[in-house]
């Protein structure tokens, strides 16, 4: 597949995930608070599943191990916010299935290319490791918020949440710089600046409801 193509998939799959933000940003700078608009879920879901993609054909394990994680999560919170049985039930069988068909697809002589995944030339040991320890960071922030929100018997972002998505971002985006991958610079660098202010909103809310 031509590299334009891969890159092409990428950047969607960025560009999806930099919308959510954006539109949540906008929803908490009217609210003055941090909400959690069901879109957010929604673009949540299509963006890892395209990113998952982009990961497996640029042989980077640690995007495909970030992606496989987070996906049923979001699932979750649209289920927790009373959205996901809006959904038709053919497509809710398609998101269920997909990652699992995706694993079974890609399996060479039922076991998946090792080789491919943990001895790309251009992925040195150290690099990688950095790769994977940004991405569980990164995403653990929805670990965090998925126990956070089964807690509260709601969708919610919590401090926590945002302070996990800056460090793992800025980790990513060091990563990104040795990998040289423009997809990951645009999408964290974007995201980083999203992050701060979320942490700046509910920092400002906290302290108002402290007086």
């Amino acid at each position: 597949m031509s590299h334009w193509l891969i890159y092409s998939i990428g950047f969607v799959a960025q560009i999806l995930f930099s919308s959510r933000l954006l539109i949540q940003w906008v929803v908490s700078e009217r609210q003055q608070k941090v909400i959690t608009p069901s879109t957010f879920w929604t673009l949540s879901i299509v963006a890892s599943f395209l990113l998952f993609i982009y990961g497996y054909l640029r042989q980077d394990f640690a995007i495909m191990l970030g992606q496989c994680i987070t996906y049923f999560i979001y699932i979750r919170n649209l289920q927790l916010q009373g959205e996901w049985h809006k959904v038709h039930p053919v497509l809710q069988w398609v998101l269920l299935l997909v990652p699992t068909l995706i694993i079974i697809y890609y399996f060479n002589n039922n076991r998946i290319d090792v080789d491919i995944l943990f001895k790309n030339k251009d992925i040195p040991l150290w690099l990688l490791l950095l790769g994977i320890v940004s991405q569980l960071i990164f995403t653990f922030r929805f670990v965090y918020q998925w126990l956070y929100s089964e807690h509260k018997k709601e969708s919610a972002l919590p401090f926590g949440f945002w302070l996990l998505s800056l460090s793992g971002a800025l980790l990513i985006l060091t990563y990104a710089i040795f990998r040289q991958d423009p997809v990951l610079l645009v999408g964290h660098g974007i995201g980083s600046i999203i992050y701060a202010r979320n942490l700046y909103l509910i920092h400002k809310e906290n302290a108002k409801n402290s007086v």
